[in-house]
């Protein structure tokens, strides 16, 4: 994905200026302007890409096609709940003014300067904005897509005037209610009754004098509808799992990095291979969300329009699962650093995760993270190495901690010696003597013949 980073830019610059979210066909006649790619390299990069979220019609619309989609610019990142509170050292999230960001602070300008930053280039917030390939948008764009994803910067929709036959519906607050009243199905996209709605599609005087007081500024405002619905896109596909940034496995926006030390994921969490179907017990057949598969792993190309199975798969996990492979053998191998096989994107599927269930439950995915020791030999953490030593955290444990927050890092011991690992870019690092060890993440090899005596077994 990294080769089409000037595209990610410019689609997401896009979106940003025309508030947040566009319609599929509109977003590539708008691309068409000011790059060369084709149709199915923009098909595959706004489907594939973790910065975007694709959100269908509903059914009658046509919402089940491709080009009656809508494109939502994503990210992970969020504004420091505790900038200026407390000591935040080595924090993750952006130290910004909140009303900088709404356009509205009282303060620079020649006045008393703010405490809080109003520079996106500071060395801290450049830092992230970087990681997260976003360091080159616009200041307005910016704050327009922090706006939509973080939803601590705006007011909630008031639930209570939803309810009810009231001109507030049940909302005993009316006019001194401090969240913002308008029609949840408006904000939802599937409001069926428009201009005859009996709630509100916009802001009202007396609300826009609320926000205002608040700090929002007459242009967020007056565009609070839109954002509210992006927003709520973005919630449910992240509550659901699904379009989650997870290019970089949960929550980053990195145009890099997977289960080895570089490349892309391709939502291979998040579209999990059905665990029931493989021991052909899926009550759900068709109707069933998770992929239907007989193995727990399973390797796609791309060829520009649709993911088609790789030959010899059993092969390419067999290396895979070797944290010394960088590729799979073969005249047309798999690079598992960049996860492409010559020119064309290759995803992995996998069944869940095993920390994540019970142990009675078969075939989940068992991870095993590696650090690379002396002498360039792969140690599993937790295992001793040749002088028998042990890390403090274990591949189970380094596991856990991945999949609740992929962009932390982890203290790890071992001896006398103290690291931390860093999940963004892959890295075990001397805290002592700033040297770096690289780290991957790999699974245990299941053989087809494996998982055909497992399900028997359990059948």
């Amino acid at each position: 994905m990294s080769e089409y980073s000037r595209e990610v830019l410019q689609a997401t610059s896009c979106l940003c200026s025309s508030r947040g979210s566009m319609q599929l066909q509109q977003l590539w006649r708008e691309l068409q302007l000011c790059s060369n790619i084709s149709q199915q390299e923009f098909s595959y990069i706004v489907q594939e890409c973790p910065r975007f979220l694709l959100v269908r019609g509903r059914a009658g619309d046509g919402g089940g096609r491709l080009e009656d989609c809508t494109v939502v610019a994503k990210t992970s990142l969020r504004l420091c709940r505790r900038y200026g509170k407390e000591s935040c050292a080595d924090c993750q999230q952006l130290h910004l003014c909140k009303y900088f960001i709404y356009g509205t602070c009282r303060f620079g300008k020649g006045r008393k300067p703010c405490k809080f930053s109003h520079d996106i280039r500071s060395d801290h917030n450049y830092r992230l904005l970087r990681e997260c390939t976003l360091h080159q948008l616009h200041e307005d764009q910016l704050f327009l897509l922090l706006l939509q994803n973080d939803p601590a910067l705006l007011p909630e929709v008031c639930s209570h005037y939803n309810k009810g036959s009231g001109p507030d519906g049940s909302c005993s607050f009316s006019d001194t209610c401090t969240k913002v009243h308008l029609c949840q199905h408006l904000v939802q996209g599937d409001c069926l009754f428009g201009p005859k709605c009996k709630r509100l599609h916009a802001i009202d005087e007396r609300r826009r004098r609320l926000l205002e007081e608040r700090g929002l500024s007459s242009d967020i405002i007056h565009d609070l509808p839109i954002i509210y619905r992006n927003l709520h896109h973005l919630t449910i596909a992240s509550q659901s799992g699904s379009g989650s940034d997870s290019l970089t496995g949960s929550g980053g926006d990195s145009l890099t990095g997977s289960g080895g030390d570089s490349g892309f994921k391709a939502r291979t969490e998040e579209m999990n291979i059905c665990l029931h179907f493989i021991r052909h017990s899926c009550k759900f057949q068709d109707r069933c969300l998770s992929v239907h598969f007989l193995l727990p792993y399973k390797w796609e190309e791309f060829d520009g329009v649709t993911w088609e199975l790789l030959p010899d798969m059993e092969d390419i996990e067999r290396a895979f699962c070797d944290p010394a492979q960088t590729q799979s053998d073969g005249a047309q191998p798999v690079n598992f650093l960049s996860m492409t096989r010559w020119s064309r994107p290759v995803r992995r599927l996998s069944t869940v995760s095993s920390v994540t269930k019970p142990p009675h439950y078969i075939l989940t995915t068992e991870w095993r993270w590696y650090y690379r020791g002396d002498g360039g030999r792969w140690l599993e953490y937790g295992q001793p190495d040749e002088k028998q030593r042990c890390t403090s955290e274990s591949s189970a444990s380094l596991e856990q901690v991945y999949l609740t927050d992929s962009r932390t890092q982890v203290p790890v011991v071992k001896g006398q010696r103290h690291y931390v690992i860093s999940f963004t870019d892959m890295y075990q690092r001397n805290l002592k003597h700033n040297t770096k060890r690289r780290v991957r993440r790999r699974p245990r090899f299941v053989s087809a013949a494996e998982v055909t005596n497992q399900t028997v077994r359990t059948n």
